[in-house]
């Protein structure tokens, strides 16, 4: 449980991991066209599996039966298509948008755990997350701006990292942390494997070493957001990811000359507030449905 007494040591932690995936993003971006969708993504993962190098003991030690590598590999499928959606979108749309529209993640979760497994929705929560989806309606604005695919891959992003992390709730009560992260790695490189085989271009030394860099920054970011949690309730956690929108948009103007939209930052205000009143409400009734917006994104 975490230490309620340790709440500047959680934002310390939880700040770092924003910064951790705001470079994540950044170097994506800078990646771009250069390596198609799939294939960027399967080469991440690929260039990751270094990390998985101490998970390899406990998955081995799990004996996971043949219902729990089903669940697995089913979190892997559906992992892979919003990974790949994550990595299209980033070469489309401005990282603002990207970072904003990541926040409906947890908001499709709860959903999700009303519809699947048989969670309350009450008024208030319900009302939270309609408020959710009217931010993203601010950020897409259909009718009143032109919506890219990238938007839409980017929903159907933030749908596949609930639905794996819904799989992967199923599963906590089961096997170690360290067997869902390992497992979900093994199981999304395998997945992309072909869908990069289709798309495969001769790959640069230095897009590969930026993708490595990717990956590295990617597990830093899990590592420091597992320090917050254990630092400080999701409650005091929760709120400091907005600061990932606000790099992002200082980001995107800097170094990518992406114009400041100031209803995607409005939009991903409202989303995140919602997000964050849903957490709120589950501490107080001591359950833990919905995660952290960064949770969703192993």
């Amino acid at each position: 449980m975490a230490e309620q007494s340790r709440p500047l040591i959680g934002v310390f932690w939880m700040v770092l991991t924003g910064l951790n995936f705001v470079a994540v993003t950044a170097l994506v971006k800078h990646v771009g066209d250069d390596v198609p969708a799939a294939q960027g993504a399967f080469l991440r993962y690929l260039l990751g599996l270094v990390f998985l190098i101490p998970m390899i003991r406990p998955i081995l030690a799990a004996h996971l039966s043949k219902r729990q590598i089903k669940l697995f590999a089913a979190r892997g499928v559906v992992h892979t298509g919003a990974v790949i959606c994550w990595f299209y979108a980033m070469s489309r749309i401005p990282i603002a948008d990207v970072t904003a529209m990541n926040y409906l993640s947890p908001v499709y979760i709860t959903i999700g755990a009303a519809l699947l497994l048989g969670e309350r929705l009450p008024p208030r929560r319900m009302a939270a997350v309609v408020c959710a989806l009217i931010g993203a309606l601010i950020i897409l604005r259909p009718g009143f701006r032109e919506v890219d695919a990238g938007h839409f891959a980017m929903l159907f992003t933030a749908v596949g990292f609930a639905a794996g992390y819904l799989i992967a709730k199923q599963l906590s009560g089961e096997v170690s942390a360290a067997v869902v992260v390992g497992m979900l790695s093994i199981f999304v490189t395998i997945g992309l494997a072909p869908f990069a085989y289709v798309v495969w271009v001769p790959v640069s030394w230095s897009d590969v070493g930026w993708l490595f860099l990717v990956a590295s920054f990617a597990t830093a970011g899990h590592y420091s957001m597992t320090l917050a949690f254990a630092a400080a309730p999701l409650t005091v956690t929760q709120p400091v990811t907005f600061l990932q929108l606000v790099w992002a948009v200082i980001l995107g103007a800097v170094v990518f000359d992406e114009p400041v939209d100031a209803w995607v930052v409005l939009g991903g205000a409202v989303i995140l507030g919602s997000v964050s009143f849903i957490t709120w409400r589950e501490a107080r009734a001591k359950r833990a449905v919905t995660p952290a917006v960064h949770q969703t994104k192993s």
